[in-house]
């Protein structure tokens, strides 16, 4: 358990505050003194988060992008992607699938070497711009072999951007500020479930024939090339880490962006970044039982909502012809959006994570009972709802790992993206459990998701006990040995 004391001393023994050497006894007895007080700090850290989070908002534009990449080839196959490729049995299958190959053991390595490089506004817009271009090649292929291999780079270059952005956001972000920012860069994902769909639509209807391509290779061609563009636009926006992020904020604002992350997670963080090797570190990670623990829990989550990946499926099975289906597909998501907002800023507010979880979970679950229960258009409809807005939990799940490993930085960023690797693996498994079949009630389907939602839940409440008893522990031995204080993990 991590503490701070400012007022004992201590910070004159951490390497980044011992580089200012303006450290008298005013700043002694008030720790805002050297930003003028208590008053003159809130508003410049009022400042301060305007400005990180007029740049951090390009990472929603960047996850929509990054999700419709790696989508596309499921809408280019309506407009005849299987048969110009020759495309038989499961190769289309295989196609999708093997984007996870690169897209899950690449994870890890990628958030180390973006925390040894400590340059997230060259690596992930260089990831970017490579993404796109493979996305944009795909539409020149002409056999399995060739979709096959843009589809493995793709996954290659796209796995550094989530995870990298999560790590991104807990070098700048305090705990109680995690969650609704993690909220707004989800929603990318969950708009592109809503529009995604439709705009891909305007492009396959409306580029056939042009210029000798089929539509579904302008498809490809166009969504590839707006990656590309925006690529550009991030390296002049994305910030980089606090200590080395000084371009774009006064001296001030930067001593206030490192000390922010030092109270809230420890005093020393930034200095422990690079103090073992990266293999040391990637054992620290994943020899600590928690990480794979979540990671269990995720991979429990993300298959109970595998029914993403299909929901225009789902959605048809209401009656509707393909344009009213496809239409009827947004409403359910930006919903979800409109939920996960709420849910993760009244988790941050609280200070709370995992029974907001379990409630969006709980919805989830009442609405695969729904619709594994009746054929009622109006309560199947009802019920893509609540399974839509079970992703507020998944979300407040991403901000529940930064808290759960605060420090060091190194071990951090191993942490979220092993756990966001291993969870794909839900994608995986989740992606066999709605065959056609089992169509139109999908009730086989919906009871997978109803034990795995379970699972999660119970999984959920099972770490909280545990985190509660780590900190009731840290509170006895702060009391017996008179410490002030210390870190404690989020419930």
């Amino acid at each position: 358990m991590y503490g701070i004391n400012l007022s004992s001393g201590q910070e004159e023994s951490d390497p980044l505050l011992s580089s200012s050497n303006v450290r008298d006894s005013e700043t002694a007895l008030d720790p805002d003194a050297e930003f003028g007080g208590t008053e003159a700090r809130k508003k410049l850290e009022r400042r301060l988060l305007l400005k990180l989070d007029a740049r951090m908002s390009i990472l929603v534009i960047i996850y929509i992008l990054n999700y419709i990449d790696r989508n596309n080839a499921a809408a280019a196959r309506l407009r005849g992607f299987e048969e110009d490729l020759g495309l038989t049995g499961n190769q289309f299958a295989t196609v999708l699938s093997i984007l996870y190959v690169g897209y899950i053991t690449m994870q890890v390595p990628s958030n180390m070497f973006l925390n040894h490089l400590g340059k997230p506004s060259i690596y992930l817009p260089v990831c970017m711009a490579l993404w796109g271009l493979i996305s944009a090649l795909t539409g020149v292929t002409h056999n399995f072999v060739g979709a096959l291999v843009t589809r493995l780079f793709l996954g290659i270059c796209e796995c550094a951007f989530f995870p990298g952005a999560l790590f991104l956001l807990s070098k700048w972000y305090k705990r109680d500020e995690l969650g609704l920012r993690t909220a707004v860069l989800s929603c990318g994902s969950l708009l592109s479930n809503a529009f995604g769909s439709l705009i891909a639509s305007g492009i396959l209807d409306g580029m056939e024939g042009v210029l000798g391509h089929a539509a579904w290779r302008w498809l490809f061609f166009i969504e590839g090339a707006l990656t590309i563009f925006v690529a550009f636009i991030a390296a002049f926006v994305l910030p980089d880490f606090p200590s080395t992020s000084h371009n774009w904020l006064s001296p001030i604002e930067a001593r206030l962006a490192v000390k922010r992350m030092e109270e809230d997670a420890g005093v020393g963080d930034e200095g422990q970044t690079e103090v073992k090797s990266q293999k040391q570190i990637l054992l620290d990670a994943l020899t600590d039982w928690k990480v794979m623990y979540m990671a269990l829990n995720i991979t429990c989550i993300i298959i109970s909502l595998s029914f993403n990946a299909f929901f225009p499926t789902l959605t048809a099975t209401l009656g509707y012809n393909r344009t009213v289906t496809l239409l009827l597909c947004a409403p359910p998501w930006v919903f979800a959006t409109l939920v996960a907002f709420a849910v993760t800023r009244h988790s941050d507010a609280t200070g709370e994570r995992s029974f907001h979880m379990v409630i969006s979970l709980c919805g989830g679950l009442v609405g695969f009972m729904i619709a594994s229960s009746t054929m009622n258009i109006g309560a199947r409809y009802f019920s893509l709802f609540l399974m839509a807005q079970s992703y507020a939990a998944f979300i407040t799940f991403l901000a529940w790992i930064s808290s759960t490993f605060p420090r060091p930085p190194s071990k951090r960023a191993v942490a979220i993206a092993f756990i966001n690797a291993f969870g794909q693996l839900g994608n995986i498994s989740g992606s066999y459990i709605w065959p056609k079949a089992w169509g139109k009630s999908y009730r086989y389907s919906y009871a997978i998701c109803i034990a795995t939602n379970g699972l999660g839940i119970v999984m959920i409440l099972a770490f909280r006990a545990h985190l509660k008893a780590l900190n009731e522990k840290a509170e006895k031995e702060e009391q017996e040995r008179g410490l002030p204080k210390g870190y404690r993990y989020l419930l």
